[in-house]
């Protein structure tokens, strides 16, 4: 592997130049939008040499490449990912240090990618970034969002939803590539034929089209010259705007093509309560799948000439049900654009498809109203009619006279096409995502499907980038370990257990944990700037940012500061580590009950943190708009990390990883990949509450648990659920969180997710936490650890398991 040799005066000189040609400024006289511009685009010439040799080695040794197939890419910022994995990050700092400028405020110039949401999304991104630094052939396949879900604004304590215009001064990084567009079809009907050699032919006439254009970003391996692509697409129409029409006076259907397109690519996640909701999300997943597929073939097909053999060459990785319909465009375009029969067809297709399974949830398993799916995808639809007919038949041969066989797995069922069910069946791998979960999904949700063909489930947990969350996120962190045992750990994670000898330290401990008060102080300063509230960094940095869903039980967190807040109130002199409860997260637009949370928070927070009496012992912040350049700022500055679903419910979970390398306690229920994570670093070393995994279960078979039990019998938690509704945290109204209340206490399955069941556990573990703290010596051993023990769960990891047991990849070596 070359080195790459940066030149300092060179880059200077490029960045000044590329101000001057891009906006006829010098580099005194330009804003830091435009300098970051400039530095964004003198990086990318470093990149696209090596982008180039990337694929022209791939071609060379015609490497099989794997198609990461997701609706969501949450990126993060590229800048500054970029310039780490060149290895030119302090080089390029000390070159805009010399002509004025302050690299962090330069990278804060460059928006997040609004191209993912979730952890689902934060995976592939740490998955592409892991692909590359290996040396694996990949493409990641999505959607070029245009306003992503939303930008989050916390307005009078409400979630304001608005648009995320992450692409309103242009993305520096991306390449439109309009050569490589496809048209992709919707609606219409099909039309059969037999020609003379008696073979049937199926033809989509009387659709609506767009084309689909792709854009692609590059993703650049950790010091070995190798780039990958993100490849997002946009839909434009096929006719931009018609003339004819316009001058008929019919102006909406002058630019009707044109809002199909547009449509298409503006959000992530629409809301689907409503029937144009639902076709919108079903067109996207189709659009972006159909143009993926086409452009893998059409590029397999530009080397090779017998395309039954495609499965040598490429596969799809079904990053959740989204992109299930991989599965039948790939039938599709074999057979009516490439001549295969159904059987050889599905032979390919068979052996290029695999899912991931990234939810133990059965509502959360995406299924379609038939008629929608019919009249949207006509062609698609029949394809599934008749994988659905032969796997049903094949069913019925296993278990004759079973009827609750074929309801529990037939694709088409009940009205509704089922994309698990479809995933499974094609697919020639399905796996879970932390071994707690991939149990769960044999044993319970597609217990089914693992006993009629269980050679078809494996595990892979999941794994976060260490360069990323460590090397990028926690500068001062990083080089202290770099510091301590060399940086092999950037590469090779596992390295990092070269700390646990320093755990034993005394000069060492107080080292980490200066370096964690650094970062607390970065976080209380951005806390104040965004929040402007006074934090004390000397607290116990309380955090818990993710997804906003009721299953990760936020409300179970901000119940239990109600329920501190009234135990100050009540002994203003008792004994009490000053606590920073931190929390982060965005609630889908329609989700009624977790936007009601997050107003719960935030009035919480108004109360506590305006109430002089408790002198600073508690406070309460909600940050706005959490997103991947705020959450590294977060991690590395967390004591805490609440990783609290209730047991069974959350697949594995990344957060929790980022934490545990950040030097944080894992407070949490056995859920996930906590289980993992305990393994690893041991029960002394994180704080466990709550009911297990097959308590939840067991429960939930015989129709939960009544929660006004504990409500009758617990004065303290009693008290608690009483401020909801007696306007002590909503004076104005006092119904305001009635909704809460009933869903705790009254709902027709009160209290789903065992909040109040798990409460006395959960207060108690806090006591442990705070028990902990308080010993200082021990506390950073600990932490220490965390840190030490965290190197199963880098990404590299998890994609050398995916490489060996499912896509059966060959590295690749770029010498420039």
């Amino acid at each position: 592997m070359s080195e790459f040799e940066f030149d300092k005066e060179e880059f200077k000189k490029n960045v000044v130049n590329a101000v001057k040609s891009r906006y006829r400024k010098t580099i005194d006289e330009a804003d830091k939008q435009q300098v970051f511009q400039a530095v964004a685009y003198t990086v990318k010439d470093y990149i696209i040499d090596r982008w180039i040799a990337t694929h022209k080695e791939f071609e060379k040794q015609d490497a099989k490449t794997v198609y990461y197939m997701s609706m969501e890419f949450l990126m993060g910022r590229a800048l500054g990912n970029n310039m780490i994995n060149l290895t030119c990050y302090k080089g390029v700092k000390e070159a805009l240090d010399e002509l004025g400028f302050d690299l962090n405020a330069i990278e804060d110039e460059e928006p997040d990618a609004a191209l993912g949401n979730g952890g689902l999304g934060r995976l592939a991104a740490c998955f592409l970034d892991s692909l590359s630094s290996l040396g694996y052939p990949a493409y990641g396949c999505g959607i070029r969002y245009r306003y992503g879900m939303f930008a989050q604004k916390i307005v009078d304590g409400y979630q304001k939803e608005i648009p995320d215009d992450w692409l309103r001064d242009g993305n520096p990084f991306e390449i439109k590539r309009p050569e490589y567009a496809v048209t992709v079809k919707f609606g219409g009907y099909v039309r059969s034929y037999t020609d003379a050699d008696y073979h049937e032919h199926y033809v989509q006439e009387a659709y609506q089209s767009v084309r689909a254009v792709p854009y692609d970003l590059p993703v650049v391996g950790y010091n070995n010259n190798v780039v990958n692509t993100l490849r997002i697409w946009d839909a434009e129409p096929i006719q931009q705007f018609n003339l004819d029409e316009f001058d008929k006076g019919d102006y909406q259907k002058a630019v009707e093509q044109e809002n199909l397109a547009k449509n298409i690519c503006e959000v992530l996640y629409p809301c689907d309560d409503h029937y144009a909701g639902k076709e919108l999300r079903l067109k996207q997943q189709y659009f972006f799948v159909s143009a993926s597929v086409q452009s893998a073939v059409a590029k397999y097909k530009k080397n090779h000439d017998d395309i039954r053999k495609l499965h040598e060459k490429v596969c799809f990785q079904l990053n959740d049900t989204h992109p299930t319909v991989t599965v039948a465009e790939l039938m599709r375009i074999l057979m009516d654009e490439k001549g295969l029969s159904w059987d050889e067809a599905w032979g390919v297709t068979t052996k290029c498809c695999a899912y991931t399974n990234h939810t133990i949830m059965a509502e959360a398993l995406e299924k379609w109203p038939i008629d929608l799916f019919q009249k949207l995808l006509p062609r698609i639809y029949q394809i599934i009619e008749e994988i659905n007919r032969r796997f049903v038949n094949e069913v019925k041969r296993m278990y004759p006279d079973n009827q609750e066989k074929i309801a529990k797995m037939a694709i088409l069922y009940d009205g509704q096409v089922k994309m698990a069910n479809l995933a499974i069946v094609a697919g020639y791998s399905v796996n879970g995502v932390a071994a707690l979960h991939t149990e769960i999904l044999e044993k319970q949700e597609l217990k089914d499907f693992y006993e009629m063909m269980p050679e078809k489930f494996n595990n892979k947990t999941n794994g976060i980038t260490q360069r990323r969350f460590l090397l990028h996120g926690n500068p001062l962190l990083a080089d202290w370990v770099t510091d301590k045992i060399g940086d092999g750990w950037i590469t090779d994670l596992p390295k990092i257990s070269g700390l646990v000898k320093y755990a034993d330290d005394e000069k060492s401990r107080k080292e980490f944990m200066q370096i964690k008060r650094e970062n607390k102080v970065r976080l209380a300063k951005y806390i104040k700037e965004h929040n402007d509230v006074e934090v004390n960094p000397d607290s116990i940095f309380d955090v818990q940012v993710k997804r906003l869903h009721e299953y990760k039980r936020q409300l179970l967190n901000i119940l239990h500061v109600m329920y501190l807040y009234n135990k100050i109130k009540a002994n203003p002199d008792m004994d009490f580590t000053p606590r920073t409860f931190i929390f982060g997260a965005k609630a889908a637009a329609g989700y009624r009950r977790a936007k009601l949370t997050i107003k719960l928070i935030n009035s919480v927070s108004d109360v506590i943190n305006n109430d002089k009496s408790i002198n600073g012992k508690l406070k309460v912040v909600f940050i706005e708009n959490y997103r991947v350049s705020n959450a590294e700022i977060i991690f590395a500055a967390a004591d805490v990390s609440e990783q609290i679903s209730t047991a069974s419910k959350e697949a594995s979970g990344t957060g929790n990883m980022k934490f545990m390398l950040n030097g944080a306690m894992t407070l949490g229920t056995m859920d996930g990949a906590n289980v993992e994570i305990v393994k690893e670093v041991g029960e002394e070393n994180a704080v466990i509450f709550g009911l297990s995994a097959d308590e939840v279960i067991e429960y939930e078979l015989n129709g939960g648990y009544n929660p006004l039990d504990i409500y009758n019998s617990d004065e303290e938690i009693r008290r608690v659920l009483n401020q909801l509704v007696d306007g002590t945290y909503s004076p104005a109204d006092h119904e305001l969180f009635r909704d809460l209340y009933n869903a705790l206490l009254y709902d027709g399955v009160a209290d789903r997710y065992f909040i109040l069941k798990d409460f006395r556990s959960y207060a108690e573990a806090q006591e442990k936490i705070e028990a902990k703290y308080r010993d200082k010596d021990g506390w950073a051993k600990s932490v220490m650890l965390n840190t030490a023990r965290s190197g199963k769960f880098s990404s590299d990891r998890t994609i050398e398991e995916y490489v060996r047991d499912i896509w059966h990849l060959e590295k690749v070596k770029v010498e420039l």
